[in-house]
């Protein structure tokens, strides 16, 4: 499943820098390199450790990891909501996205010219959660305009839909973004035609200065505070160390570099892992000699909809789900050897696949 992530800021925030560096990142965990579907739009894979472990155990002939699409979208204006700038476009292409990576200026450079004259983090989310909260308040007007008169007739699905619509109007006229909207779940079918661009979950990106990378600063400080209201994560990283990191192909090469500035690992796997949670995205594996994989599925999927992902005769001819947990796979060292020892479970329908769960799939159509 192609989840995509759509990279957004104003100008000269390094957007453009981060997913440039995401673009000449290789991936780490296994053979899949980043590629370019659309000159805007780039596939990275998600660096999984237990890829390695199961390549060193399975000795496979390949080795594929799981996926996430990044869109680096049209730096936003403002006045983008009445199609200032490449508004119309920017906001075209953000509605297509699974979630939202919010990229905010926090450095200081005077090379570097800020669209308000200075560095002000909460002003640069402001004018992006404005402009879609301006987009997103038309989308819920017009449908209100349709929904008024079956409502005033009687149609009690219709009158409930008014209801939860106004509240949505109510709450974006007053600058909440729509994820803020507190409404019954059900109560979410009003809106989910419209693709509510204020609805995404979203991640913000801190871009920092050398010297804060490790713990930040003023605008940083500020930005959190700012966002502790949405429950949103906050990612610290330097696009410009990002996009040295990424130039690296030798893995010790960028394990010395990331020492010299103290650091574990990029932090741009930091962002795709930050992704993949945002999503209530999990893993699980196939694995055989012919290949290893990792296949991204929602958390709460049961094996049925996993096997989905494979292919629809999967999911479509379902029979059962044979399970090994990872630890006992990397205990035994092999499939036989789980089986004989008992460690490989049957599994029906209603299974609750587990983030790292190794799976072969019955099925008959």
């Amino acid at each position: 499943m192609a989840l995509q992530c759509g990279i957004v800021g104003l100008p000269n925030v390094g957007k453009s820098t981060l997913f440039n560096a995401l673009s000449s990142a290789k991936a780490e965990a296994a053979n899949f390199p980043f590629c370019t579907i659309e000159p805007n739009v780039g596939v990275v894979s998600v660096p999984d450790v237990r890829l390695q472990e199961l390549e060193a155990l399975v000795n496979p002939q390949r080795v594929v990891p799981t996926i996430i699409e990044f869109v680096d979208i049209a730096g936003l204006v403002k006045g983008a909501s009445k199609g200032e700038g490449l508004g119309n476009k920017f906001l075209a292409n953000i509605r297509e996205v699974d979630a939202i990576i919010h990229v905010i200026r926090c450095f200081e450079d005077n090379n570097i010219v800020h669209v308000a004259g200075g560095v002000d983090p909460i002003f640069d989310k402001e004018v992006i959660d404005t402009e879609l909260q301006l987009k997103d308040l038309e989308s819920v007007e017009k449908k209100i305009q349709r929904i008024e008169k079956m409502a005033k007739s009687g149609d009690a699905k219709a009158k409930r839909e008014l209801e939860t619509l106004l509240r949505f109007k109510d709450g974006l006229t007053s600058g909440l973004n729509a994820r803020g909207i507190e409404v019954d779940k059900e109560d979410l079918e009003a809106v989910r035609d419209l693709q509510l661009l204020t609805i995404k979950p979203v991640l913000y990106v801190a871009n920092v200065d050398e010297a804060s990378i490790h713990t930040g600063n003023a605008f940083v400080t500020k930005l959190r505070e700012k966002v502790k209201e949405e429950n949103a994560e906050v990612i610290i990283l330097c696009a410009a160390i990002e996009s040295q990191i990424a130039e690296f192909d030798d893995p010790e090469e960028k394990a010395l570099f990331l020492g010299e500035y103290g650091l574990n690992e990029s932090g741009l796997n930091r962002l795709i892992y930050g992704a993949y949670t945002l999503l209530d995205l999990i893993t699980y594996f196939t694995a055989g000699v012919q290949e290893v994989r990792a296949w991204t599925i929602r958390k709460g999927w049961k094996a049925p909809q996993a096997a989905g992902v494979i292919h629809t005769d999967f999911e479509r001819g379902f029979i059962k789900a044979e399970v090994i947990r990872l630890a006992d796979y990397k205990q035994f060292k092999s499939e036989a050897v789980c089986r004989d020892n008992g460690k490989i479970s049957i599994e029906g329908k209603e299974y609750v696949v587990q983030d790292g769960d190794i799976m072969h799939f019955r099925f008959n159509v």
